[in-house]
């Protein structure tokens, strides 16, 4: 088998949240037909135990420690530098040593960045082919939290997305090919790129629907409880905690007036405290948690209430794998086609998602059909072919 070099900014493991579920799915199907050399970084301690997981998919592998806190510090140089402060977080002479020394040492001629940021460490002088896995359009993620808030933020986020936004442009134009998560990413990019329009295509998420399933029994996690909406996603992420707390303030309570005993569970790791105050009679913040499916499993249905999201949202797949009725914003539902066909609400508007929630607490709609589309539309095994494609015709 040929050599690929594999940059992901995460270890990919555990597959618990969305960089990391994209970023493991694509190694495990690569790994079928590549050697692949692997270096990423590990920003939580906990994921040191899992490096084994990756070293039995990988050919060699380099882990090196990132401390959020440091590389926070770390990345004030990109204002002086004139560089996006996401590069400038993620600089590191170790993994640049490992990939100069790995390139040479194996004669790669072909690179798979995940996430623009890690495409810092490859050059002219290491004459690869590189095709870079953008996931989101972050420069525009940036653009949205600059318009979501004031002051010093309001500037730094600004900022980070002009020089964001340039330096992805050059990055389009030195890779092979970029890639992005869904087609409305895509075509977002090509209309910010458009010199660089005909090497921009996209590649969907997948789920698995063996591990997603509702033939699965499980115990329930919810004691004595009838209605239950359910939100699951890492909740120190900017995106989820925004939806949580717009969910609890403003659209619970319209609910609760109609539907007293409704609970609303908040089920993720690493809850903040803004969502860790949320908690109340009818809310309930369980953080890190074994195994979503039983959360998934009981509830009523899946709400996914995102204002600030990118790309397809996992948690929307995983939720219709187990024929979950979802009620999501236009946002959490992009790159989810046949909409009206699906056991989905889309509404934006508090008081229709309000009403939308209580009319399907009130009539319990069958989702059979949302699981015989993720299986159709989103295999993992069928999307990560086209990258496996796409990978072999550049040699």
């Amino acid at each position: 088998m040929q050599d690929l070099l594999f940059l992901p900014h995460r270890i990919p493991y555990p597959p618990n949240k969305g960089d990391k579920i994209r970023s493991y799915h694509l190694l495990k199907y690569l790994s079928l037909h590549f050697k692949i050399h692997l270096g990423t970084f590990i920003d939580d301690p906990k994921d040191w135990q899992y490096t084994n997981k990756v070293d039995a998919l990988c050919a060699s592998t380099c882990y090196i420690e990132l401390k959020p806190l440091l590389a926070k510090i770390q990345s004030l140089q990109g204002i002086v530098t004139g560089q996006p402060l996401s590069l400038a977080y993620y600089k590191n002479r170790q993994i640049q040593a490992w990939v100069n020394q790995t390139i040479s040492a194996h004669s790669i001629k072909k690179v798979l960045i995940f996430s623009s940021v890690m495409a810092q460490f490859i050059n002219q002088d290491h004459r690869v082919d590189m095709i870079v896995d953008f996931v989101d359009v972050d420069s525009d993620k940036w653009r949205q939290y600059a318009q979501q808030s004031k002051g010093l933020k309001h500037w730094i986020y600004q900022r980070e997305a002009y020089y964001l936004l340039s330096y992805e442009k050059v990055l389009a134009e030195q890779a092979r090919a970029s890639i992005f998560v869904s087609e409305h990413e895509a075509e977002l990019f090509k209309t910010l790129a458009p010199d660089v329009s005909h090497k921009i295509t996209h590649i969907y998420n997948g789920v698995d629907s063996d591990y997603f399933s509702p033939k699965i029994y499980f115990d329930s996690p919810y004691a004595d409880v009838d209605q239950v909406l359910v939100f699951t996603g890492a909740m120190d992420y900017r995106a989820n905690v925004d939806a949580v707390v717009w969910f609890a303030n403003e659209i619970l309570p319209l609910i609760v007036k109609q539907q007293p005993t409704v609970k609303f569970y908040i089920v993720g790791s690493k809850p903040t405290k803004e969502v860790l105050a949320l908690a109340n009679n009818s809310v309930v913040v369980t953080g890190a948690v074994a195994d979503i499916r039983p959360y998934i499993a009981y509830a009523h249905l899946v709400v996914a209430p995102l204002r600030i999201a990118r790309g397809i949202q996992n948690k929307v797949l995983e939720a219709m794998a187990m024929e979950k009725y979802v009620v999501a914003t236009t946002t959490a539902m992009e790159g989810i086609a046949q909409q009206q066909k699906l056991a989905v609400s889309v509404a934006d508007n508090i008081k229709d998602i309000a009403d939308e929630i209580i009319m399907q607490l009130q009539n319990n709609s069958p989702a059979h059909k949302n699981r015989q589309y993720v299986q159709t539309m989103f295999s993992w095994e069928h999307n990560v072919k086209q990258l496996v494609n796409l990978l072999k015709d550049t040699y």
